[in-house]
């Protein structure tokens, strides 16, 4: 467990950076969301859009669990180093995203769009949402929209070679993108403005890309440990 820490850390930290992005990609959505939630339910909205997002974080949870368990046949296989590296390059790219420096990672996002078109109809007849249990659904169908740095996190965490580690990757990198949506579905203008900075977008991205430079294996890494 005390090894687990300081990665429970990164993902964490790695959602909390990511909030530029996740603003942009599900910011729309989540306005959107609180939009439909009906008049009379408008009282209820805190607790609407805890569930959604609530929702959301146990969906990341339950995809690093399953892509864990695929790392976990992969761990004692030469494939093992190959998806680290891989994990580690989307890492990178997906800080030269944040930072504004290159949109090339976007395009992996295109490889999900297709599940989100037979998720999306079935999300489409949970509106309008009346109930926690519906809001709670959603948000777990919603945890599915392409984006490439759940992408990116997903194939990170299944590199730990832990299925069960993997999720809990997941579970710390959803909280770490909790504030971030809830303050924008309750209509926070300043944290969007704040994210939309460029040099908080800037610093986000070189953070991002040091996790990237730290996950790929090699001596430096008992070295970045060390201090």
């Amino acid at each position: 467990m005390p090894d687990l820490l300081p990665l429970l850390g990164s993902a964490l930290v790695l959602g909390l950076l990511g909030g530029g992005h996740c603003l942009g990609m599900c910011g729309g959505l989540m306005g959107a969301l609180t939009l439909a939630i009906p008049p009379e339910q408008r009282g209820r909205r805190l607790r609407l859009l805890i569930a959604y997002n609530l929702g959301r974080i146990l969906s990341y949870a339950s995809a690093g669990l399953l892509l864990g368990l695929a790392g976990v046949a992969l761990a004692s296989s030469p494939l093992a180093i190959g998806l680290r590296v891989l994990a580690a390059l989307l890492l990178i790219a997906m800080g030269l995203y944040l930072a504004g420096w290159w949109s090339g990672l976007t395009r992996i996002e295109a490889l999900g769009r297709g599940l989100w078109r037979h998720v999306q109809p079935v999300a489409t007849r949970l509106l309008p949402v009346s109930s926690l249990p519906r809001a709670l659904l959603l948000g777990a169908l919603w945890g599915w929209l392409p984006c490439g740095l759940v992408y990116s996190t997903l194939l990170w965490a299944a590199s730990q070679g832990d299925a069960l580690h993997s999720a809990a990757l997941m579970l710390a990198f959803g909280v770490g993108t909790w504030p971030v949506l809830l303050a924008t579905g309750l209509a926070a203008q300043q944290v969007g403005a704040l994210l939309r900075n460029r040099g908080v977008r800037m610093a986000g991205g070189v953070m991002v890309m040091l996790f990237g430079v730290w996950t790929l294996p090699g001596p430096h890494q008992h070295w970045l440990m060390g201090h």
